[in-house]
């Protein structure tokens, strides 16, 4: 690594962004999936501070039970405290503990980076609770020993106890609002849930913005599928929609790119073109203003099949973008960020398609610097 990283640093030059660094990591076999969800992840600011100050802290308070949070903190803070600017890190602290923790993601088989993902961020959640509620349930004389702080909104009516709102849902969660209008008596039911990223359906030839109207478009309820309205006590023809109510501060997007076909038996790669913007507008899904927000990491799958392939990352780290693979990182131009759009044909040599797209939200600060 020592010639690439000279290489990466040499392309830098000048520009080589004060106390960052920029570290490949090893793939033990298959970890590809891993390796690419964590690049995005150490490139998303807030995420990454978050987890730095959960390590310091708890370095601080001494032995700490071993997890998936704890090892992932761990590993934050090994690149941010190398002496090098380049080079290459072995996550196998953190990769042993995902095996440990998930059988799914043992053995030699090609894994989905999405999967990880949401497995990844659920852990954290589930660790960040369980030290909140060692902390709650011991003898609390201030409200500085609560970990997250409990969650003022409720957010489905029915739920009793106030779920905790960690850093992870403060950075990553977003509500969905369901709504069904009656057409019968015309009362609309709203139903709240939350989320962590959205999946989209993808159309050939199609773009992010397309995708969205289509997830927040209405649909009507009728013939077999007729809802049942509690206001005319009977099944009515209706009709739905999902709105987005609460956007997240970090908008993950997941392109559903593996879909099962019936009349072959198994699941298909589709390669389509979807055009993801690098500045993107939440209008049409909002009930306030437009939300806007600004491109940082692409979570890449290359192979034409599902069952096989190979996961690299693309981020933005201090306006410049770099490409992450596995060992390898090297700079690439913004330009080439479309070549990861898909093929406008079915059959392409481009194999190379964009899956998961991290966006941050950019606050009324941020565009006007």
């Amino acid at each position: 690594m020592g010639v690439a990283g000279s290489k990466l640093e040499k392309a830098l030059g000048d520009h080589f962004p004060e106390g960052e660094r920029y570290f490949g990591f090893e793939n033990f076999g298959n970890t590809c999936y891993c390796n690419s969800v964590l690049q995005a992840l150490y490139f998303c600011v807030p995420f990454r501070e978050q987890l730095l100050e959960y390590y310091l802290k708890n370095k601080k308070q001494g032995e700490v039970d071993e997890n998936i949070l704890s090892c992932l903190a761990e590993l934050f803070s090994q690149i941010t405290s190398q002496k090098k600017k380049t080079g290459v890190i072995a996550p196998k602290r953190l990769v042993q503990r995902v095996w440990k923790e998930n059988e799914v993601f043992r053995g030699c088989m090609h894994q989905d980076a999405h999967e990880f993902l949401n497995f990844l961020l659920n852990q954290l959640v589930d660790a960040l609770e369980k030290e909140s509620h060692k902390v709650t349930s011991g003898i609390q004389t201030s409200d500085e020993g609560v970990l997250n702080g409990p969650s003022n909104v409720q957010i489905n009516g029915g739920v009793k106890k106030e779920p905790l709102v960690t850093w992870v849902h403060k950075i990553f969660q977003g509500i969905l609002t369901n709504e069904t209008k009656c057409l019968r008596c015309e009362t609309v039911t709203a139903r709240d849930e939350t989320f962590f990223d959205l999946s989209l359906d993808i159309e050939q030839n199609s773009s992010i913005t397309s995708c969205l109207k289509n997830f927040s478009s209405t649909e009507t309820l009728n013939a077999n599928d007729k809802f049942f309205c509690d206001k005319c006590c009977s099944l009515q023809e209706a009709q739905k929609r999902m709105k987005i109510k609460k956007p997240p501060r970090i908008l993950v997007i997941h392109l559903k790119r593996f879909k099962f076909m019936e009349q072959l038996n198994r699941h298909k790669k589709l390669s389509y073109r979807v055009v993801f913007p690098l500045e993107l507008k939440l209008s049409n899904s909002m009930e306030d203003a437009d939300s806007e927000y600004s491109l940082f990491a692409v979570v890449v799958h290359v192979g034409s099949g599902p069952n096989h392939g190979h996961y690299v990352s693309i981020v933005k780290s201090h306006n410049h973008w770099l490409f992450f693979d596995d060992e390898s990182v090297e700079t690439i131009e913004e330009s080439a960020i479309q070549t990861f759009f898909g093929s406008a044909q079915e059959y392409s040599s481009n194999t190379d398609h964009g899956y998961i797209l991290f966006y941050e939200r950019i606050t009324a600060a941020d565009s006007k610097n």
